[in-house]
């Protein structure tokens, strides 16, 4: 049996949306605070996201363990706030994580909460091989869809072959692979093993490379394959860069279709990306090799009111020395990148019983 997508959210999923990797609202005390958590939601859906990516690394992993208890009430959260909040449809996608068995357990969860796709890297199964990979994704395409994630090696992922996203891309209940190895060649290696697939036309690639979101977007990526040329974009993005300045996002995705439709891209675009990249580099903590790229995310998000505070679930997951002045910096430079006005405009509905 094979989890299959719906043909709504399929054709959605394929057209290209804006997913925010959704973070976890904490109060200083590091307690769940679920009034906050329905207004990142909130925000997220009247900015116009098409869906919603949540358990997954912004949300921060340990929201997976046992002992924290909070996989399913987040997940249910967000499920719940997106049906009380929009009539839209809205593609939702659960992190997943572990070896096969938990893997498969935590579809389940998600499928009985009404997710449409499980975004399944190789967190929690390090030591797996690709054979045994491709086979846990097999395993969880028999409860959920699964939405492929190539993650970077600063923050736990590891290199793939284009073999092993061949196989992966094979798989009927592969429907999405997002590609976020912050490395061109890795990229490259993943357009080249979904294009060697005979399911490359049923397969959307989303970008997760959070610096280079706008060259990934507007670039019609061309591979060899058996002596052949092929073609394939990346239609949109699941990024952690888009739980904050999410309608600049959706602004952006825009731009970028209408560029690839036309095969022109301006240097007002190009001068976007330039700058979502200089975003990204502070809240993401470049400085210091990501260390504090999920509290950074969550600095933006309490400055601009949304959060209490940019805590997080690990101790040591805090932001590094000099990194909130440097978010401070990007934030004034580029508050047409935060949704600044946006959100002072909306933040008291959001946040609303």
């Amino acid at each position: 049996m094979v989890a299959r997508l719906d043909p709504g959210a399929r054709a959605l999923l394929h057209d290209g949306l804006v997913i925010p990797a959704h973070p976890l609202a904490l109060d200083p005390g590091a307690r769940f605070e679920q009034r906050r958590q329905e207004a990142l939601t909130r925000y997220y859906l009247d900015a116009g996201a098409g869906g919603l990516a949540v358990g997954v690394h912004t949300t921060q992993f340990a929201v997976h363990r046992e002992s924290v208890g909070l996989y399913e009430p987040v997940l249910r959260c967000a499920a719940e706030t997106t049906r009380s909040w929009t009539d839209r449809r809205v593609v939702l996608v659960a992190g997943i994580v572990g070896p096969t068995e938990q893997a498969v357990a935590e579809a389940e969860v998600a499928r009985s909460l009404g997710y449409d796709l499980g975004l399944l890297g190789v967190t929690g199964a390090p030591d797996a091989t690709e054979e045994q990979l491709v086979e846990r994704a097999r395993a969880v395409g028999e409860v959920l869809p699964v939405f492929g994630f190539y993650l970077q090696r600063a923050v736990g992922g590891r290199r793939h072959s284009p073999e092993f996203w061949r196989r992966l891309a094979d798989l009927e209940a592969v429907a999405a692979i997002k590609i976020a190895p912050f490395d061109r060649y890795c990229t490259l290696d993943v357009v080249r093993g979904v294009c060697a697939s005979e399911r490359r036309d049923e397969i959307a690639l989303y970008t997760g490379n959070d610096d280079s979101i706008v060259t990934d977007l507007v670039t019609p990526f061309r591979v060899a394959v058996d002596g052949q040329v092929v073609e394939e974009p990346m239609v949109g993005g699941l990024l952690g860069q888009w739980a904050v300045g999410t309608r600049a996002a959706v602004r952006l995705l825009g731009e970028a279709h209408v560029t690839r439709r036309t095969g022109t891209v301006s240097t007002g675009l190009l001068a976007l990306g330039s700058e979502w990249t200089d975003l990204n580099s502070a809240v993401f903590d470049v400085a210091h090799d990501f260390s504090g790229c999920v509290a950074g995310v969550n600095e933006v998000l309490r400055r601009l009111g949304l959060l209490s505070s940019n805590r997080c679930l690990e101790p040591v997951d805090v932001l590094s020395p000099g990194q909130e002045t440097a978010i401070q910096e990007v934030m004034e430079a580029f508050p047409h990148l935060v949704d600044a006005a946006f959100v002072h405009e909306h933040l008291a509905r959001w946040l609303a019983g």
